[in-house]
């Protein structure tokens, strides 16, 4: 089955290489194969490790984890809280964009992909790359978590001054992948309507990022979105 095949950035491939040939990810692909025989997966195979293929390993600046994909028709494609143009903002996303706006005075967009985030060095990696549709977190628990925390262990070994954000206990849990004492972590609640007025608003997390960068030299992120 080719889209399971990873056809990855080549720093990447470089970075996690040793990973696709251990026995969780074999496992992982054969799971893989047994659910697209039988449902629909989602993101579509080309676009399971976008996230890494849009922000090679060098150029990444910031990190947003997330947990999973979007388990609905035409929402995920690989950036976790990004949905492709002309699909409607799903809730945690129009408030990020409302925090957005607050933070930086940056109007609503009109397209809730967030590629160009991506492209500026935001890796927006969810720890579970797909996910049975309409079914949430249904690939939860088959590998994928064992793949994205090597790759966040290997930006933490690897690179420095890196800015985390993490959203909600599911992605604070993993502060202890990241060596604090080369990088930056900031955390809030996770944008969700259950928990985004528990402090989710008001964090400003996207200028902290930014102010953090520039303290260090590095280009800020344009979070402008067309």
């Amino acid at each position: 089955m080719t889209e399971i095949n990873p056809v990855i950035e080549e720093s990447w491939k470089k970075v996690l290489g040793e990973e696709f040939d251990k026995p969780y990810f074999r496992a992982l692909k054969s799971f893989l194969v047994e659910e697209k025989q039988r449902v629909l997966v989602y993101p579509p195979g080309k676009n399971i490790f976008e996230a890494f293929n849009r922000t090679p390993f060098h150029n990444v600046k910031v990190v947003i984890l997330g947990q999973d994909p979007y388990h609905g028709a035409g929402q995920a494609h690989g950036l976790c809280f990004s949905v492709p143009g002309g699909v409607a903002f799903p809730p945690s996303l129009q408030n990020i964009f409302r925090e957005l706006q607050t933070d930086l005075d940056i109007p609503y967009p009109k397209s809730g992909n967030l590629s160009r985030w991506a492209d500026q060095g935001v890796l927006l990696l969810n720890a579970t790359l797909t996910v049975r549709a309409n079914q949430a977190g249904s690939h939860q628990k088959q590998g994928w978590e064992s793949f994205t925390d090597g790759a966040i262990q290997k930006l933490s070994e690897q690179r420095s001054k890196l800015v985390f954000l993490l959203w909600g206990k599911f992605a604070q849990n993993k502060k202890s992948l990241i060596d604090l004492s080369r990088h930056y972590v900031l955390e809030a609640p996770h944008p969700s309507p259950l928990s985004v007025y528990r402090g989710f608003f008001g964090c400003a997390h996207f200028s902290k990022a930014n102010r953090l960068l520039v303290e260090n030299g590095i280009k800020p992120i344009d979070w402008n979105l067309p």
